[in-house]
């Protein structure tokens, strides 16, 4: 099964137990507020990793979920998703908070970390002033030696933190570059309802559980990026939180869960739409494929579950689909079972092709050939196409220079046609017009 990349940046994980703030301490090194803050414990689920840089070395730094001793299925999963992260850290930072003091779940995950093979440097947070500095003696009993003093929520400290981080990184020793670094590699978001299966199938796709499975809606909060090596090259993707209806969405961390998922569509080149196949597609799934044609990415259908649909039933999910998400256009319909595995080999040849036809360029004899076929076939009524050019890809965006106004209705045809020309596949197509002139 394909495995992550790996990286050529140290790789820098932040763990402690929940709500010490270990997701402030990340946006704070970020400079941005990327992961999800919340007086919440556990509001962090997945690893998330992200790119830093202080004082001209960069590194990676990983965002997970608390240790939770016992507790839920869930907790247990969140657990191991942290101990998961130490086995890849080039360096741990193990976040306590000052103003609770060691607790329990302090020293049970210092004894996890003391076993890791890198560098452990410890982090007390929430030191918000000097009263709050002589409480951090207490820590010194995890074993894991003095502590660095921060206060993630108000910047006290972080600088002094990261030149002992850069002091630790350039301690490992040169790395080696990568000549693939700079290729772009094709960004996928997986976007869908809450609970069809997107982080199951993420899972399956990247062949590791990276992302956290519970039959729970809401469970994944934050966009989450992992790039795997396939026999067509590299691919990324971006597992998102579900999306649903604004007046449904609780103020909090599942409002920044839906704020991650449209990021993650506006970053990325394609999107898998996943739908319940026992539900087929929505109204709220219609609005998802909306945005996701605002976005300009293209588009394949994912109909999860299938295997629960009955043989009688499966006619009719099929024309809601066809239906509702027909502006979609010939976006591929890939039926599968994310928990089995049945199916999801199709979806790898359906993105490198939806990928070709993001990335493709028609040269401007082939167009304008193209043009002249098709006005020849059906003219424009009122107006005539002078000459056409592709100002750029990604997706593939054409500008007409024509004598007057096109209806929308004859822009379709000529979209339809060159899509049929080209074999654009499962891509958007932007046509732009400008009128008096032209050759």
């Amino acid at each position: 099964m394909n495995q992550p990349l790996p990286t050529t940046k140290p790789m820098v994980v932040v763990v402690g137990r929940p709500n010490v703030g270990k997701s402030s301490l990340i946006n704070r090194i970020v400079g941005r507020r990327i992961a999800v803050v919340e007086e919440e414990p556990g509001v962090t689920r997945d690893r998330k990793v992200l790119d830093a840089e202080w004082n001209g070395i960069e590194f990676n730094i990983v965002d997970t979920g608390g240790w939770l001793s016992g507790g839920s299925e869930l907790d247990r999963k969140v657990s191991k998703q942290s101990a998961k992260a130490l086995e890849d850290a080039d360096l741990v930072l193990f976040v306590v908070d000052v103003q609770t003091g060691v607790t329990g779940e302090d020293l049970e995950a210092a004894r996890l970390v003391q076993r890791a093979t890198c560098p452990v440097l410890l982090v007390a947070n929430k030191v918000d002033d000097l009263r709050h500095e002589q409480l951090a003696w207490e820590f010194l009993q995890l074993g894991l030696g003095e502590a660095n003093l921060v206060s993630a929520q108000h910047g006290r400290g972080t600088g002094d933190l990261l030149d002992e981080v850069t002091r630790q990184i350039v301690a490992l020793g040169p790395i080696e570059s990568d000549e693939s670094a700079d290729v772009a590699i094709p960004r996928i978001a997986i976007i869908g309802r809450p609970n069809v299966g997107k982080s199951t199938l993420f899972n399956r796709l990247i062949g590791e559980e990276r992302a956290v499975v519970f039959d729970m809606p809401g469970t994944t909060r934050d966009a989450i990026d992992t790039v795997v090596e396939t026999p067509d090259g590299p691919l990324c993707f971006i597992d998102t939180a579900g999306m649903r209806r604004r007046a449904r969405t609780e103020r909090g961390s599942e409002q920044y869960s839906v704020l991650r998922a449209l990021e993650a569509l506006e970053r990325a080149d394609l999107a898998l739409l996943v739908l319940d196949a026992t539900e087929g597609a929505t109204h709220q799934d219609q609005r998802l494929a909306e945005r996701m044609a605002i976005s300009g990415c293209a588009a394949v259908v994912i109909l999860n579950k299938w295997e629960l649909v009955p043989s009688e039933q499966r006619e009719e999910i099929m024309a809601t689909v066809g239906d509702r998400l027909a502006f979609l256009g010939t976006s591929p319909v890939i039926k599968i079972s994310a928990q089995s595995g049945l199916g999801v080999h199709k979806i790898l040849p359906a993105l490198m092709d939806a990928v070709d036809s993001y990335h493709q360029r028609v040269p401007t004899g082939s167009l304008n050939r193209a043009i002249r076929d098709l006005q020849q076939a059906h003219p424009a009524p009122g107006a005539k196409i002078r000459y056409a050019v592709q100002g750029a890809i990604d997706p593939p965006t054409f500008t007409l220079f024509a004598s007057g106004e096109l209806p929308a209705t004859y822009l379709r045809y000529v979209e339809r046609s060159l899509r049929e020309r080209f074999e654009l596949g499962a891509t958007p197509i932007k046509i732009r017009v400008r009128t008096g002139g032209g050759r």
